[in-house]
């Protein structure tokens, strides 16, 4: 039943994706050729970025309905279950480098360095990504105000459970790090982004295991984490010789 559900809004998700993308495209062909013309040759960004914000989209909606509470309940009880105690400090230690004490420091440095290297629209893009972050997480928390889980004891955090802000803000910054590089190195722009993956996937993991949110506060946050500097590089983009 559960896999039956999943292959509906999968497909559910792919027909909207793409119906937005067509309807996107024709907007901008008549009005802005333009954006067309950027669109076109980053196709696989916007889609990207499409299928990401119609993702968090659906998911949040059977989060904030309550649709998601059994499956948050038993995944959270699941993990809780079978990751051995023994893990929890790291894991953290893996909450701690999505910390504003971390990110902050990490955001400010690669700006100068970018700033540094002559790469201005660079450093505008990771410093906005994760300006923006920070401030739809806080927009978020305030007008959602979901309850963080209370299946076990755990460490008290600021704000409510949705979004999760420690993976949307180690979802923005590494992704505006992976496309900074893959733009100055596009050798290494699967690298880059297979980095960045892992390290949202492990901060996410990491907020659950604490057990200080529930899994679709993470699946949202990672999504839109993402999609934020995705969608600014469209408007940071180096001009073309």
């Amino acid at each position: 039943m559960l896999l039956l559900e999943a292959l509906e809004d999968i497909t559910k998700l792919a027909l909207s994706v793409a119906a937005l993308y067509v309807a996107v495209r024709l907007v901008l062909r008549r009005h802005q050729p333009e954006w067309s013309e950027r669109i076109e040759r980053r196709r696989t960004a916007f889609v990207w970025l499409l299928s990401l914000g119609a993702a968090a989209i659906m998911v949040a909606e059977d989060a904030l309905g309550g649709e998601s509470r059994p499956i948050d309940r038993a995944t959270l009880l699941f993990i809780r279950e079978w990751v051995p105690s023994a893990l929890r400090q790291a894991f953290e230690w893996i909450t701690l480098s999505a910390s504003g004490r971390v990110l902050a420091p990490l955001t400010i440095a690669a700006s100068a360095a970018l700033l540094l290297a002559r790469r201005r629209i660079d450093a505008a893009l990771v410093a906005a990504s994760v300006a923006c972050a920070a401030a739809v997480v806080y927009v978020l928390k305030a007008l959602v105000g979901r309850e963080r889980p209370a299946l076990w004891e755990a460490q008290w955090y600021w704000g409510s459970s949705f979004p999760s802000g420690h993976t949307l803000a180690v979802a923005a910054f590494a992704t505006a790090m992976a496309l900074v590089a893959g733009r100055e190195w596009p050798a290494a722009r699967v690298p880059a982004l297979t980095l960045a993956l892992l390290w949202v996937v492990l901060v996410g993991f990491s907020r659950l295991v604490l057990g200080v949110h529930w899994p679709t506060d993470v699946l949202v946050a990672a999504c839109l984490g993402a999609a934020i500097p995705l969608g600014l590089s469209f408007t940071f983009e180096p001009r073309r010789a």
